[in-house]
């Protein structure tokens, strides 16, 4: 996948089909460790330990419709060539946890990608989900609640494209915000 929040997309995909209601998506850049963090959060189902260890094996799918599945064995090989990893925690009846980790300034490592319209193409799809997402760059933060948007919304609903085009430019000036906030911290790292 050429860009991180295709990612995330695809593992929040696999968290709806798990029975997700809520899914929280957290992003964390460390420019003093030089470390990116991914990790999606969710009330699914959740896996058996000796499925959590098989679901980064290209061979391994629990789908029907195909004999392979490669969202997270692509997701870990891409934080393996950037001097990172994937760690999946889970428990059966609990939910599941997907961290992946990056050297954030590796030459290989894809870009984190439009995270507003990935944020707004997936409460738009699935309006009844509780979705957080929570962007910190060295302690600034972005957060998206869609259950504090159902409140400030009344009775608009979270598919209608008016919303969509607010959570997307929301999201994107909300990250402009924080990466503007910890300019300072990237000029003392290039020192």
């Amino acid at each position: 996948m050429l860009e991180l929040s295709m990612h995330i997309l695809d593992i929040v995909q696999n968290a709806l089909a798990a029975g997700a209601s809520r899914v929280e998506i957290r992003v964390r850049e460390d420019l003093g460790k030089d470390l990116l963090t991914l990790e999606v959060e969710d009330n699914g189902r959740g896996m058996s330990a000796e499925l959590a260890r098989k679901v980064t094996d290209p061979f391994y799918t629990s789908r029907t419709t195909r004999e392979v599945g490669l969202g997270l064995p692509l997701l870990k090989l891409a934080a393996e060539r950037c001097g990172g990893r994937l760690e999946v925690l889970s428990q059966e009846g609990k939910g599941t946890v997907i961290s992946a980790t990056f050297e954030l300034d590796h030459f290989d490592r894809a870009p984190l990608g439009d995270m507003g319209e990935t944020m707004a193409v997936l409460i738009g799809a699935n309006p009844g989900v509780d979705f957080v997402y929570d962007h910190r760059v060295d302690g600034q933060g972005y957060r998206l609640s869609t259950r504090e948007m159902r409140e400030v919304l009344g009775t608009a609903s979270l598919d209608d494209p008016r919303v969509h085009d607010f959570i997307r430019l929301d999201v994107q000036e909300g990250l402009k915000k924080i990466k503007a906030a910890s300019f300072p911290k990237i000029m003392e790292v290039l020192r």
